[in-house]
């Protein structure tokens, strides 16, 4: 009887059951034994859902972070740990210790591995240690031992495995406890014991003293020596591991060279280049001269062998060919054989004459290969009273002063008409904004430093030297070369013709009075011709417009009232006119409101 009531009690708690959870079970803490597969569907989404994608604690030996679940790709699926909860036990044990023991079900997890290597991968950026392998440096003429220290990378595989199951085992995140991730120690090459051995060794005897660097006795330059300092063997000896996990020394060469700046100099021959001269009217190249240069590397590894030796310590320089930049074959194959063009202005100003002087000077020999490009602001670089250039005539805003440098732009037209007439590219110029009577109209170029620039670019296949001949009151500039084409200039009759408008300014002993000058436009045809033949090859506009100069009246300033009863007589006029043509001498660069003559 006991037999049959027991099954009885077992049949009808199966059949009280039905589909629903068996009783007391629960997931990562959230019970839902009883409840039908729907009703535990929506209670482990509300419940748990939320919890398993929440950001969770992970250390690495030492460091420690967060590493988020559901960036990493850690979802719950719910249908299918469902499904995992679901089943009712028909063991009669298992039923009956049911009614007094919870039964917990892991959550299945949902994992993109791809979205969770990233997650690993990036906490893996800070809590990665390189290893700072045992090493020595140098404080000032100092060696100081610097201790290794063991690195840390964290092990990917291991991390995301570690993580998951982490996630996995407290899916509610309950833990105080961070989860670990599994690190792997990189081990040092060079050992505490090692740096000091090197620091004994090899550190100490090679800053011991200087080293003396003798020229070899076949060289020109017998019985020069120069010497290497402490300082600068302490700022080229460098210490790295070999494969035998010691320390190597050497002599970093290009920290050597950086040390010593100039000083090896005397131990060498600077090369010369090839050059061009012109001689009795025709162009000659001075061949150029190889000289001899340091062996860098050949002398640090030299040093390198005397370094444990005592004081005094010498070595040979080591010297090698030191090629001109400019070899004779190369000056030779340039082409620069005749005249390609020339052009010259003419000049009255001794002030801008001595700023065209200094610029000739700076030009003269200048040469543009074929396919480079020549800029003047470039070339000369700033010009001021450092580089020699005084106060001449310029225009600023439409008026005539004085400023250092005026008078460049005389030469920035000498020049353009050189490049006009040579048939090069006209890479930027740009003209006055008054027409000077002493330029020819429509092929004149203005300058400043370092807005408006003279540009042009050889695009000739031979080499362009450029010559500049300076003689008081005069500038001829002459590119030599092959020449590759005839070149006419034809100009427009002038057109659109502008007045110059009156302006009156007052006579405080800066006002410069003008009569003023009509403006125009005007167009210059390049024509490229055929060589021997003169047939027409192309053409090139070069559209000029000019603006009218102000008509400047300078009108007298009235004297200021004098107390009551007091004379005050008339004060003796000062001539500070000038006539416009000796403006037009001392014009000068401006940019665009600031032209100079």
């Amino acid at each position: 009887m006991l037999l049959v009531g027991c099954g009885l009690l077992y049949t009808g708690d199966l059949l009280l059951a039905g589909d629903s959870i068996p009783r007391n079970t629960g997931v990562g803490g959230v019970l839902i034994g009883g409840l039908s597969e729907a009703e535990a569907a929506a209670v482990l989404e509300e419940e748990l859902s939320t919890s398993i994608s929440a950001p969770r604690d992970v250390s690495a030996g030492e460091i420690s972070g967060t590493v988020n679940s559901g960036a990493a790709g850690i979802t719950l699926d719910v249908d299918a740990t469902v499904q995992a909860a679901a089943g009712q036990p028909l063991n009669p044990l298992s039923r009956l210790l049911s009614l007094f023991l919870e039964r917990d079900v892991a959550p299945v997890l949902s994992v993109d591995e791809e979205l969770l290597g990233r997650a690993i991968d990036e906490f893996a950026s800070t809590s990665d240690r390189a290893v700072i392998e045992g090493a020595i440096a140098f404080e000032g003429i100092e060696p100081v031992a610097v201790d290794p220290v063991p690195g840390a990378a964290l092990d990917r595989s291991g991390a995301a495995t570690a993580f998951l199951d982490g996630v996995r085992d407290d899916p509610a995140n309950r833990a105080d406890e961070p989860i670990e991730l599994p690190v792997d120690e990189i081990a040092v090459t060079i050992t505490a014991e090692e740096v000091q051995e090197a620091l004994t060794s090899i550190a100490g005897p090679a800053l011991a003293a200087p080293i003396l660097v003798a020229a070899p006795a076949s060289e020109a330059a017998t019985g020069a020596t120069v010497e290497i300092p402490v300082t600068a063997i302490a700022a080229s000896l460098r210490f790295t591991p070999d494969f035998a996990g010691q320390l190597e020394a050497t002599i970093d060469p290009a920290a050597l060279q950086t040390a010593m700046g100039d000083e090896l100099a005397p131990l060498t021959t600077p090369a010369q280049d090839a050059r061009f001269e012109i001689v009795a009217g025709a162009m000659t190249v001075v061949p150029s001269v190889d000289g001899t240069s340091i062996d860098l590397p050949t002398l640090s590894q030299t040093m390198l062998d005397v370094l444990s030796q005592p004081a005094p310590r010498q070595v040979e320089a080591p010297l090698t060919a030191a090629p001109a930049a400019l070899t004779t074959e190369a000056a030779e194959a340039l082409g620069i054989t005749e005249v390609v063009s020339s052009f010259t202005t003419n000049y009255t100003s001794s002030a801008s004459g001595e700023n065209i002087r200094v610029v000739a000077a700076e030009v003269n020999g200048a040469l543009v290969l074929p396919g480079d490009t020549f800029s003047l602001n470039g070339y000369t670089g700033p010009r001021t009273e450092a580089q020699g250039y005084i106060p001449a005539g310029v225009i600023i805003s439409g008026e005539f002063q004085e400023a250092v440098g005026g008078g460049v732009s005389q030469f920035a037209t000498t020049t353009f008409n050189a490049v006009f007439f040579a048939g090069l590219e006209d890479v930027y110029h740009k003209p006055h904004s008054y027409y000077i009577s002493r330029y020819p109209a429509g092929r004149e170029a203005t300058v400043f430093y370092d807005s408006i620039d003279l540009v042009f670019g050889n695009d000739q296949p031979t080499g362009i030297y450029i010559q500049t001949i300076w003689q008081p009151g005069s500038l001829t500039v002459t590119f030599w070369g092959t020449k590759q084409v005839d070149v006419e200039s034809v100009s427009s009759e002038r057109r659109n013709f502008r007045s110059p408008q009156r302006q009156e300014k007052p006579d405080d002993g800066e006002c410069t009075p003008s009569n003023g000058s009509t403006g125009f436009d005007i167009t210059v045809t390049r024509i490229f011709q055929q060589l021997g033949t003169g047939a027409t090859l192309r053409t090139e506009d070069f559209v000029t417009r000019y603006n009218a100069e102000p008509n400047i009246v300078c009108v007298r300033v009235p004297p200021p009232p004098t107390p009551s009863g007091l004379m005050s007589p008339d004060p003796t006029p000062v001539d500070r006119r000038h006539t416009r043509a000796g403006l037009a001498q001392r014009s000068s660069n401006r940019p665009p409101a600031r032209s100079r003559g």
